[in-house]
């Protein structure tokens, strides 16, 4: 809950009349640590996203994937010029992606506002379960990777 109110997920707000609420669950993990003696729980709030509409709650769901070849041609340049290469893992990664359509879900059990339990929740950004976030999450970073001066290779 701390990243989603941190992020400014949602705001809370009136469901209209032509419109649903999705209903949301929690996920529950236990992560093993790397000293493997103090495991790590995680709690995701997850939309279900198997019940939205095209064309209501989604337009668009393609996010692309890196090519082997790509990939292959990457770690070459790194073992040929004996290179540092340094994986990231981006914490919480959909909730970053904004949101163009109107979705609505339920507010999640155990968090309910008090005295606002009728409102639902408006999504400005990503939520996990979303079919639209792996695209939103992509143009979000793709964005940020070319303002600071990257560009995409281009296939020959």
């Amino acid at each position: 809950m701390y990243s989603i109110r941190a992020n400014k997920t949602w705001d809370l707000v009136k469901l209209p009349k032509n419109r649903r609420a999705l209903p949301c669950k929690w996920v529950y993990q236990l992560k093993e640590t790397s000293d493997s003696t103090n495991p790590k729980y995680k709690a995701t709030l997850v939309a279900k996203g198997f019940r939205q509409d095209y064309g209501v709650d989604f337009d668009e769901i393609f996010s692309p994937v890196v090519k082997m070849k790509t990939l292959r041609f990457m770690l070459g340049v790194v073992a040929a010029d004996n290179l540092e290469l340094i994986q990231l893992d981006v914490k919480t990664a959909f909730l970053h992606g904004d949101l163009k359509d109107e979705i609505y879900t339920e507010q999640p059990e155990g968090f309910m506002a008090s005295g606002l339990e009728h409102l639902v929740c408006r999504l400005r950004k990503s939520l996990y379960g979303l079919k639209q976030a792996p695209r939103q999450w992509y143009k979000k970073s793709d964005d940020f990777i070319q303002s600071i001066g990257f560009a995409r290779s281009q296939e020959r």
